[in-house]
């Protein structure tokens, strides 16, 4: 599909698969919106009707229109039938988004990269048909579905990271600070150490979600896989591996303080028997920030290597013998 489009020469291409379900007699609503304007044109089958026996039922009222849900909540691009085989786009424009995938990432892709972009996305009805080929078709539901959605999870690092990561760290952080301090009841359930246990747990997996966004979004934008914006520019020139370093070293610091005030309060009773509940209402927010703070050391040193600036390769020379 790639070298097709590098080879064609129109300004506009229609694209389908090629296993005749798709109305290629009808292609002027495409024409049209292209015309006008649209870089890329979508065909909606469920607006323009699909054929008995053409669509397994799984994927009608299921895999479909769960994933064009996805693909609407996490990159906005109007569509209702984000995975339709039949559209057509500006063959230029399409080029400047320089896809790299391969398979059926390739028709995912351009959508998502297109709604990055903020290109204009449009969509009109279609049909779809029975295919008319001889064979069984080869698509695996589940597996393909799965391949579909981790596809767009990888290019939404928000949501596979950020949001659920600042609802864990949150949870998790405000869960040990209330409960160093004592245990609580709620509706006549009882929060005490052990609670704090594992809510110090939640709070680290948060806060390594939020590391991992940042490290993938240093690495995708440097190597073109996502798009940079105003805002996340100013953010990274402002941020410097230095700066985390500190964040990490004072995290690091602080928790390893809480944890010599234990020492001390445990050498008042001659390093013997001490409270476990109260040992480890305090043990747990130490070693806490402890873990936070080495964490951020580490992504520091990390998003240094990754933000160090390169000179651009050149292809290796060819010698022949």
């Amino acid at each position: 599909m790639i070298n097709g489009i590098e080879q064609a020469h129109g300004t506009y291409v229609i694209m389908a698969d090629a296993d005749d379900s798709y109305d290629f007699e009808n292609l002027e609503p495409f024409v049209e919106r292209l015309r006008a304007g649209a870089d890329l044109v979508m065909g909606n089958r469920f607006r323009g009707g699909i054929a008995p026996g053409a669509m397994p039922p799984l994927h009608k009222y299921l895999g479909n229109p769960v994933l064009s849900f996805i693909g609407e909540l996490f990159f906005r691009p109007g569509i209702r039938d984000f995975h339709c085989g039949l559209r057509g786009f500006n063959r230029a424009r399409i080029r400047e988004l320089d896809l790299q995938t391969t398979g059926m990432e390739f028709a995912s892709e351009m959508v998502v990269r297109a709604s990055l972009a903020r290109y204009r996305i449009e969509e009109v009805p279609t049909t779809l048909k029975k295919d008319g080929r001889s064979r069984p078709p080869h698509l695996r539901s589940w597996h393909d579905g799965w391949r579909h959605l981790r596809f767009l999870l990888l290019f939404a690092p928000r949501w596979l990271f950020v949001y659920p990561g600042l609802v864990a760290f949150f949870l998790g952080a405000i869960a040990v600070g209330v409960l160093a301090f004592g245990g609580i009841n709620i509706g006549g359930v009882g929060f005490d150490v052990t609670t704090m246990v594992y809510a110090s747990a939640l709070c680290v997996i948060g806060f390594q979600s939020l590391l991992f966004f940042w490290l993938t979004k240093l690495y995708a934008t440097q190597e073109g896989f996502l798009p940079t914006s105003a805002r996340y520019r100013r953010i990274v020139a402002n941020w410097s591996a230095e700066r985390g370093l500190l964040i990490g070293v004072g995290l690091f610091v602080l928790g390893v303080i809480i944890g010599i005030v234990q020492v001390v309060l445990w050498g008042n009773l001659d390093f013997g028997q001490q409270n476990a509940a109260q040992a480890v209402r305090i043990a747990v927010p130490s070693a806490l920030l402890i873990i936070l703070g080495f964490q951020t050391v580490m992504m520091s040193f990390f998003s240094g290597v990754l933000t160090t600036p390169r000179r651009e390769q050149r292809p290796e020379a060819v010698i022949e013998s």
